[in-house]
């Protein structure tokens, strides 16, 4: 089992210039770069409008977990004025102007930040790591609870348009998601296509459906200022953390605009924000709120009732349609979380299928994809309904932002020079506005907060277990391994038999002779006229070109040490990584090549660094790892396999 390692961090700048485009193709590539982003990275907050004003509302009204208020004019504008100051902090700037430079060579996400970070620090952090691996955890649970959200609370729409519908929103919502993970393995290419003008359409619709209704009351406009919100914290502590609560709903999504940042840029994903998202997002709440004000039993659904009746099914129709988005946006969020966990080695290989052959970011990972649609499935019939799962949805969300804060501080004041104390006047105040929204998530624990810590927690434990469990196997192989240049020193003194071709052995500890090699020098008492010992790196970069993708060593008579390195965006190609040495003067035919693997069988030991059930649980997650042949995607008829049995 080859296992990967990250190299050794070097010195780079962690803010990256943006690649240019031609200047003949400028225009056309970044409107069109710009109209992706506003279907893709915005499809998740896009959605927000449908759920946030009308859950922060009944929160405060219904009193959980705190005093009821009674619906005033001083709480709709002051539950706007908290809504539209979310957006702007979180989102325009922490996200927008701050994280969006924090790029590793393009791209972005929690664990590009772990690598940033662990490069800044000049070495490997376990601290950073953790940090990374329940970021990365977290985003599963929201990957879960964001489909079955957005679905329903789309669904829930057809409740206006007639009574009878009711009972066809369960049914509708699980068989809409059913169809939304089947379609996965076709690749998202062509539906990808409909994205950015449908979404588009859909923010252009909350706009026009916003300005309809702000006539309604002109004094939403208020909500701007600040002061209405803060104010009403102070002056009602004993229902702020339940609005705090459900106004963090109007900043779900946020995420994406940092993990889809190499998909379409920096500056496209800025000017989607700031022409096309906030002013659409602004004006559907400050509708929302006159309608309040105007018609106070409008709260029961404030999103839906701002159309005329006429025109109410076509919005729940385009309303479907954009939370079917704002779920492929998460789900295809999942499929590279993965790909960077494996390739980072957080978690074992996992069979990855490409769906294009022009995109290599479109990707599918089967495993992956059943396990979230029984995840998304469940939570749909467990709780039913969008208001009750709403209790479910910020943990995930906010705990996944200060993880990402967090890592932030340490590439701004390590890596860009900030220092401390600029990075700290900076930052605080942010990650403070994090952990306030991630607390008042906590009053709603029993309500259903629990289940994104528990499906996070069953992720962090897999990839804790599964980082601790290969350092252990690592250590004890090491500690028996015969040292590689003593055994080329032996076999150069006394050599055996020699046979034609090229011999490939792979390992992940170059400095020692890998079992595959001794077992063949054992049994068949020969040796192939070239061999290479070959180890596969996983860069702290997300791409490695092909001039820095390997380095070779000539050891002794007849072998090579050669290392392959891959970003921990890349799916590795060994055949097509070797054959970049022919152009360095590595002679060798592919068809005369045979790759050596050990297969190891794991065993748990009675001295071990883990307990019995982490031994167990890593010794599974092994056996379920990828086939070696087929993630490193060697020829199938070229593969010689050794079995080894080690204890862990």
């Amino acid at each position: 089992m080859a296992e990967q390692h990250a190299v050794a961090p070097g010195h780079a700048d962690s803010a990256a210039p943006e690649a240019t485009l031609p200047d003949s193709h400028f225009k056309a590539s970044f409107w069109t770069l710009t109209l992706g982003a506003i279907g893709v990275v915005y499809g998740d907050i896009g959605t927000s409008p449908l759920y946030a004003m009308r859950e922060t509302v009944m929160a405060a009204t219904g009193g959980h977990h705190g005093t009821p208020v009674p619906l005033t004019r001083e709480l709709v504008i002051s539950i706007l004025s908290l809504l539209l100051w979310a957006l702007i902090l979180t989102v325009s700037v922490k996200y927008v102007v701050l994280l969006l430079r924090a790029d590793n060579k393009g791209e972005g996400g929690s664990l590009t930040l772990v690598a940033l970070a662990q490069r800044a620090l000049g070495r490997r952090s376990l601290p950073i790591l953790m940090m990374g691996m329940a970021g990365a955890a977290l985003f599963y649970g929201d990957a879960a609870i964001t489909p079955a959200m957005s679905v329903l609370s789309a669904l829930e729409g057809l409740k206006l348009v007639g009574p009878s519908f009711e009972a066809y929103i369960l049914p509708g919502a699980v068989a809409i998601l059913v169809a939304l993970f089947a379609v996965q393995s076709r690749g998202t290419g062509k539906v990808a296509a409909f994205f950015g003008p449908l979404t588009l359409l859909w923010f252009i619709s909350m706009a026009g459906l916003g300005l309809l209704h702000i006539a309604d009351d002109w004094e939403v406009l208020l909500a701007f200022n600040p002061y209405h919100g803060v104010s009403f914290l102070v002056t009602h502590p004993g229902t702020a953390f339940a609005i705090l609560g459900s106004v963090c709903l109007a900043v779900t999504g946020a995420e994406a605009l940092y993990a889809d940042l190499g998909h379409f840029g920096r500056k496209p994903i800025r000017m989607a924000w700031s022409t096309v998202v906030f002013p659409a997002l602004a004006l559907n709440y400050l509708g929302q709120g006159a309608l309040v004000l105007s018609n106070p039993d409008a709260i029961a659904n404030p999103f839906f009732l701002l159309a005329p009746p006429w025109l109410l099914l076509p919005l729940v129709i385009l309303a479907t349609l954009a939370t079917i988005v704002a779920s492929q946006a998460v789900i295809t969020g999942a499929y590279s979380l993965t790909r960077q966990a494996v390739q980072l080695g957080i978690l074992p290989r996992l069979e990855v299928r490409f769906t294009s052959e022009t995109h290599q970011g479109q990707i599918y990972l089967p495993r992956v994809n059943w396990l979230l649609l029984a995840a998304v499935v469940s939570l749909v019939l467990l709780f039913g309904s969008s208001s009750n799962l709403a209790s479910a949805y910020g943990i995930a969300v906010f705990g996944t932002m200060v993880v990402t804060t967090l890592l932030a501080c340490v590439v701004m004041s390590r890596s860009w020079g900030w220092g401390p104390v600029k990075t700290g006047l900076i930052m605080i105040p942010l990650l403070l506005i994090d952990l306030t929204f991630l607390s008042s998530n906590l009053v709603k624990l029993l309500d259903g907060g629990y289940v994104p810590l528990v499906i996070a927690g069953v992720f962090f434990v897999l990839m804790w277990t599964w980082v601790k469990g290969t350092r252990i196997l690592f250590e004890k192989t090491r500690k028996i391994d015969v040292p590689f240049l003593e055994l080329v020193q032996m076999l150069e003194k006394s050599p055996p038999h020699r046979v034609k071709g090229t011999a490939v052995f792979l390992t992940s500890d170059p400095d020692t002779a890998p079992a595959a090699l001794l077992h063949n020098l054992k049994h068949n008492k020969v040796l192939h006229e070239k061999n290479v010992i070959l180890t596969v790196n996983s860069a702290d970069v997300p791409r490695v070109e092909d001039e820095d993708r390997v380095a070779i060593e000539h050891v002794g008579d007849s072998f090579w040490r050669i290392r392959l390195s891959y970003g921990y965006m890349e799916t590795p190609n060994i055949p097509r990584g070797l054959a970049i040495l022919r152009k360095q003067g590595f002679k060798f035919d592919i068809m005369a090549t045979s790759f050596f693997l050990s297969r190891r069988s794991i065993r748990p030991a009675s001295q071990s660094g883990m307990p019995l059930w982490q031994d167990k649980l890593f010794i599974g997650l092994a056996k379920s790892a990828s086939d070696a042949t087929d993630f490193f995607q060697i020829p199938t008829g070229r593969v010689v396999e050794v079995g080894t049995q080690v204890t862990v």
